[in-house]
């Protein structure tokens, strides 16, 4: 298990580093089409740094499939219903493949506010 520190670092920069350890990509042993990661944990996510009006300019897009259906949260909104950790997460799952193993790799991801 990796422990990955949060306090002071951008959103993106704590996500790119979990997402390349779920990866496996530090390891020589890497390969692309199974999961031989380690779990990471990463601490203190109420502490990071969001630069100028991300807060209330970052949005969050979802579509049900329905017309009519299309969603927009902003990280501000998306932080008060459901915390840090939910945007550290959502960080973390876009920048991992689209394939298969997306759902058993994120499950690696632990996030502690």
């Amino acid at each position: 298990m990796i422990t990955i520190d949060a306090k002071g670092k951008s959103l993106g920069r704590v996500a790119s580093e979990a997402a390349k350890i779920i990866l496996g990509k530090h390891r020589a042993t890497f390969v692309k089409h199974q999961i031989v990661a380690d779990e990471v944990t990463v601490v203190n996510a109420s502490k990071i740094r969001v630069t100028g009006a991300k807060a209330k300019d970052k949005e969050y897009i979802r579509y049900s499939g329905y017309p009519g259906g299309q969603k927009r949260e902003t990280y501000g909104m998306l932080v008060s219903r459901r915390g840090y950790g939910e945007a550290v997460r959502r960080a973390v799952l876009g920048m991992l493949p689209k394939n298969r193993l997306q759902a058993k790799r994120i499950k690696l991801l632990t996030v502690e506010e």
